[in-house]
């Protein structure tokens, strides 16, 4: 008589790796996209900084000049579409706790001084995506600004 032996249920673990691969790469590319756009977003909105303090420092040298401010702000990137949006503009104010309270020139501030003379610089891009359609609530437009405050005769 023959014994028959039962043999033990073997696992096959063939395959397994290319499910769990298949399972985790939506999960990585998802991730992926999000990185890569959220990182490209912080650096057009870096870019759009730096053109601001480029237009500031164009006034700072240069003085209030708004084609030369603009001109500044346009090429301090090599990264297309950043606008000085709005236009620079100037105006009086006395410097209080919450920033510049916009005022009469002839007025006088709380401290008994005249108010000084400021020129807002502004500078806009239209947000370029890495993946379009992406899904993310990112910005469409990236803006930033900087106040100057001008000398009596309109220069830094």
């Amino acid at each position: 008589m023959r014994k028959h032996r039962i043999r033990p249920l073997r696992t096959c673990c063939s395959g397994s790796a290319a499910i769990e691969f298949g399972i985790a790469l939506p999960l990585l590319a998802i991730l992926f996209v999000g990185v890569a756009e959220i990182g490209f977003t912080a650096y057009q909105s870096l870019q759009v900084q730096n053109a601001v303090e480029a237009g500031a420092d164009y006034v700072a040298q240069n003085g209030n000049n708004s084609a030369g401010i603009s001109a500044a702000i346009i090429n301090s990137s090599s990264l297309a579409g950043i606008t000085a949006t709005p236009a620079p503009t100037q105006f009086c104010g006395c410097p209080g706790t919450s920033g510049i309270q916009t005022g009469s020139c002839t007025a006088t501030c709380s401290g008994g001084n005249s108010p000084g003379q400021y020129l807002q610089i502004n500078a806009a891009l239209t947000r370029l995506s890495i993946f379009p359609g992406s899904g993310l609530p990112l910005p469409t437009t990236l803006s930033a600004q900087s106040i100057i405050r001008l000398n009596c005769d309109g220069a830094q």
